[in-house]
């Protein structure tokens, strides 16, 4: 199963960090936030990502173009303009990157990644939240409710649009500015048919939580899988100093590929 990753948008609300990078490429205690994401993915044995770019969308593609030599000892002979390698540190992933386009909306962005995707179910999340959730379990309650699509559903506070959660965990509408703390709120970490893509018109516009989840809810095809674990989304610099600061604590629950930071 692939795993499709939004990694396109401009990040406003951190332009203290996006002004010079895309906003996946922020980094968590010296790894980018879109590696950490990855991670967790490769923790359940998910290592075939495609990527969906936008705003500097070279700077994703050339780090891993580079990742090999990033995380290598290496000795450069520039007398001969040679490089040996000597210790590399690796992952098990396969990365298509593909341009969506600057301006593209996040259902545009998933549209134009169906040919590379195929007639397959396939896993997305958005590059720049993280949470301890069990993919192997998200996939299992999704096998389970027979719907088009499972979102992740978590409660944060405040800030987000909330979820209208009943019977067997079926999403039946939205609400805006949830106001108590128990209110239910899109949380990423997806599961996808490729029917999904029936709910996507061709073009750039198209806000994939807005017509198209909107009307999976209207259709009772979207599942929620209720996460109370940790999950934390980084849009301000405020958030992203409060991830740098569990990560350099060795208390990021997201990190369940190790035991301690830097394994």
């Amino acid at each position: 199963m692939k795993v499709v990753i939004l990694a396109g948008g401009l990040g406003t609300r951190l332009s203290e960090e996006t002004k010079l990078i895309p906003k996946p490429m922020v980094e968590i205690g010296g790894k980018p936030i879109l590696w950490h994401i990855m991670k967790i993915y490769s923790h359940y044995g998910f290592n075939d990502f495609i990527i969906l770019t936008g705003y500097k969308s070279h700077i994703i593609k050339d780090y891993f173009v580079n990742y090999y030599q990033q995380y290598s000892d290496i000795t450069v002979d520039m007398r001969n303009n040679s490089v040996e390698i000597h210790k590399t540190q690796t992952e098990p992933w396969k990365v298509t990157i593909l341009y969506t386009g600057q301006d593209t909306m996040t259902g545009s962005r998933i549209k134009k990644a169906q040919s590379y995707i195929g007639n397959e179910p396939f896993l997305l999340t958005y590059g720049d939240g993280v949470a301890d959730v069990n993919i192997n379990e998200l996939i299992s309650k999704h096998k389970e409710a027979k719907k088009t699509v499972t979102m992740t559903a978590v409660q944060p506070r405040g800030r987000f649009g909330a979820l209208v959660i009943k019977g067997e965990n079926m999403i039946t509408s939205f609400m805006e500015k949830p106001e108590g703390e128990e209110s239910w709120v899109n949380g990423g970490f997806f599961v996808c048919e490729p029917k999904v893509f029936d709910y996507i018109p061709e073009g750039d516009d198209t806000i994939f939580e807005k017509a198209p989840l909107e009307n999976l809810a209207k259709d009772h095809q979207l599942n929620a899988y209720k996460h109370s674990g940790f999950w934390k989304p980084m849009d301000t610099l405020r958030e992203k100093n409060e991830l740098t600061e569990l990560w350099q604590t060795d208390k990021a629950p997201w990190a369940v590929w190790q035991t301690k930071k830097g394994n």
